[in-house]
């Protein structure tokens, strides 16, 4: 290589790490939370510059949210039995399903964030959901770095910079966001487990990731049935190679999660109790009933309503796949076995659940419009970069138009069809 095309060379690399750092930074600060920009807050100068939600009021789940975290706050870790004990008793007395303090890693987050900087536990809980949010973005590009390498974490950023639920979940003080960055995390660490296999650093990240998956929230199920999807598919799509360690880390990791929520619930038949209040309550439960139905392409349905274009390159990734479309197999079908489990839990599905498909899909956008760049190969480069800058800006006004010109709080299809002016109050 000559002295000029190394250059050359240098400054293009230069130039997209300098812009990747340019695009987390942006990203970064669309994901912090509103009351940094109150006055007298230390952003309250530059509030002009952030979209804030439309959404001001305290939502229903975020007020238990903030519940469960006063009370670990009054009453110590070592009483939460009695607080999912309380949960028990309570549901019992309820004719409707209320969510489960044993989302426990989110509540005690938002308790140590507390306690850390002295916030009200609301404002503390929307800052968790804030930082993990950014977290989940940072991971994407690392992910897409190991995997592609350098300009896709760029391309993936600049995509999961502006993604509209994505921003959504970061303004709120709910579980789903927070949630998203451990099944990102698992399915990361599980990527490189496949291809470090018996490197034991990998390997107990893996262990430790989804155990705090399942402290998370019950739909770890979902996560943990595409990673046994993808353990399967190995056999054919030879994505790396599966060993015995990993095998049985995809096992002790969701135990040892199990037990921590044993040990929180106070025991087994009240762990079961939690969850079983929970379930049957939830078939009862109005508010699901009216909003959480539908037929199994109801996700399909609020994602184009949401990213429509994202949603059209992803498929278009999906019909194109070969053997050796490796990252692209592994995206597709850990969307599609999740997705055959989230679309048959009745009264069950709504978008704030598919939060964790967002890097996934875009993965797969951002495959179909470098495919699609690759027939003019002599300006595959600029149509690349002109088609992401194109998708970032539509991304970005759906996120404007739904949860800044609207007061989104649930992404559910009516407030989404509201939110579109397709609905109309009569």
């Amino acid at each position: 290589m000559s002295a000029s095309s190394e250059s050359h060379l240098n400054f293009w690399r230069r130039t997209e790490i300098v812009a990747l750092i340019i695009t987390l930074l942006v990203g970064i600060f669309l994901r912090l939370p509103a009351h940094d920009f109150e006055p007298g807050a230390a952003l309250s100068s530059i509030a002009a510059l952030h979209p804030q939600a439309a959404f001001k009021e305290k939502g229903f789940d975020e007020g238990l949210y903030a519940e469960y975290t006063n009370k670990l706050d009054q009453f110590g870790l070592s009483s939460y039995p009695l607080i999912v004990k309380d949960y028990v008793e309570r549901q019992e007395r309820l004719g409707r399903s209320i969510l489960s303090p044993l989302r426990f890693l989110y509540i005690f987050s938002g308790y140590a964030w507390h306690r850390a900087f002295g916030s009200e536990n609301l404002h503390a809980l929307k800052s968790v959901a804030s930082l993990f949010s950014i977290l989940t973005l940072c991971l994407s590009a690392i992910f897409a770095w190991r995997c592609m390498g350098r300009i896709w974490a760029l391309g993936i950023s600049a995509l999961m910079a502006v993604a509209p639920t994505q921003l959504h979940m970061s303004q709120h003080a709910l579980v789903d966001g927070f949630f998203t960055f451990w099944a990102m995390l698992v399915l990361w660490l599980f990527w490189e487990n496949l291809h470090a296999p018996k490197n034991w650093r990998w390997l107990l990240a893996y262990i430790v990731a989804l155990a705090l998956l399942v402290v998370t929230k019950e739909n770890s199920f979902f996560v943990w049935v595409a990673l046994v999807a993808l353990l399967i598919a190995n056999y054919w799509l030879q994505f790396g190679t599966v060993s015995r360690e990993i095998i049985l880390a995809t096992i002790i990791g969701p135990l040892l999660g199990t037990v921590m929520l044993i040990l929180l619930a106070g025991g087994v038949p009240e762990l079961i109790h939690t969850y079983r209040y929970s379930m049957v309550k939830n078939l009862e439960l109005p508010y699901a009933i009216s909003t959480g139905d539908g037929p199994w392409f109801r996700y399909l349905v609020d994602l184009m309503l949401v990213s429509p274009i994202v949603l059209i390159l992803a498929i278009g990734t999906a019909f194109r796949l070969d053997r050796v479309m490796k990252m692209e197999w592994f995206m597709t079908i850990f969307i599609a076995a999740s997705y055959l489990v989230m679309c048959n839990v009745k009264y069950g599905m709504n978008l704030r659940y598919a939060n964790m498909w967002d890097l996934p899909l875009r993965f797969l956008a951002l495959s179909e419009i470098v495919w699609l760049a690759s027939f003019a190969k002599q300006f595959r480069r600029a149509i690349t970069v002109t088609a992401v800058a194109l998708l970032v800006v539509i991304e970005f006004h759906q996120y404007i138009v739904l949860a800044v010109r609207y007061p989104l709080y649930e992404l559910i299809t009516h407030d989404l069809l509201e939110a579109l002016k397709i609905l109309k109050p009569m």
